[in-house]
Formats: C-alpha cells, sequence, structure tokens
C-alpha cells in the first residue's frame, strides 16, 4: 500500500494532468472492452476527474451546464451507470457520490476510500491484504461480496497539520 501522505493530492497538483491521465485510461480501457467512451460519458467522467472530491450527479448536471454543454439528469445517471460498470469511476456509498477511479485494480484487492471530513478530499488506495482478509472472512460465512470497497472517514494530512479538528456529525 503507498504511503498514505503521498495518496491526497497536493492543493497546488495539476488538475488537468489528472484529467488527461484518467480519461487516457479510459480509452484505452474502453478500446481494449470494445465499448464506446460516447462524448457524454467523456465529459461526466472529465467532471470527476477534475475534482478529488466526489460528485452528486446534479453536481454533474450543473458543471455541464455551466459549460455550456448541457445534459439531463437521466443521461449523466446513465453515464455514470456506465463508468461504474467499466470500473472508471466509483459510487462512494455515504455520499451517495461519484469519483473517477484514479487506476485500474488486481483481482482480489480491496479499494479503501479514505473519505477527509474538512476538506471533502478522498484518497484511494487498494490493499492485497486486506482483500485478502475479506475474501477469508467471507468464505467464513459462506458470502460473497458484491463490490470489495471500504469506506473510512477522517481527516487528512493537510487538515490535521492545520490543527482543524473533527465536524461533529
Amino acid at each position: 500500500m503507498p504511503e498514505m501522505s503521498s495518496v491526497f493530492p497536493h492543493p497546488d497538483h495539476d488538475h488537468g494532468v489528472c484529467v488527461s491521465e484518467t480519461l487516457a485510461r479510459a480509452e484505452e480501457a474502453c478500446g481494449e472492452r470494445g465499448v464506446r467512451l460516447t462524448p457524454l460519458r467523456r465529459r461526466v467522467l472529465e467532471a470527476l476527474a477534475a475534482s478529488h472530491a466526489p460528485l452528486g450527479a446534479y453536481d454533474i448536471v450543473e458543471k455541464l451546464r455551466k459549460s455550456k454543454e448541457p445534459a439531463p439528469a437521466m443521461s449523466v445517471y446513465r453515464a455514470l451507470d456506465f463508468l461504474v460498470t467499466e470500473g472508471l469511476a466509483h459510487r462512494i456509498e455515504s455520499k451517495n457520490a461519484f469519483l473517477a477511479c484514479t487506476h485500474g485494480h488486481d483481482t482480489g484487492d480491496i479499494v479503501l476510500f479514505m473519505l477527509c471530513d474538512r476538506c471533502g478530499t478522498v484518497a484511494e488506495v487498494t490493499s492485497t491484504a486486506l482483500g485478502r482478509d475479506l475474501a477469508q472472512a467471507a468464505k467464513s460465512a459462506s458470502f460473497s461480496p458484491k463490490a470489495p470497497v471500504l469506506e473510512v472517514s477522517g481527516l487528512c494530512g493537510r487538515c490535521m497539520e492545520r490543527g482543524v479538528r473533527r465536524k461533529v456529525s
């Protein structure tokens, strides 16, 4: 697992790089799988990749409206369904929102999302060890997990350094 401080993006990093790398990875993945990254799917993924905080479908609709390329909510939901199904985006259940997938995942890995309660940034990491433990626990319970994802809320390093107290829900 990568060092935790390196998985949260620096506030001054170039979002353009995030967007271009995510879109290039998506184009390649769609080409390999024989599925289409339509213009709307691409714009939705681009909106997700430009944000390191989860976005709801209506947040994306608003971003598209502001970019002079509006899309109805149902079309955005269909695009999000495609992106999640193809492993190009993740649904953050606790936020009822979505996040661009930052990298591919190996079978057996568990995806761990660390959600900062203060700034809203989300870091995505994978863990083979957690995946192995989850698989063993599921097997012993005669259970077949659908989506091995773990969400953990807390404070990122920058927010801790600023001395920000944890929000009370």
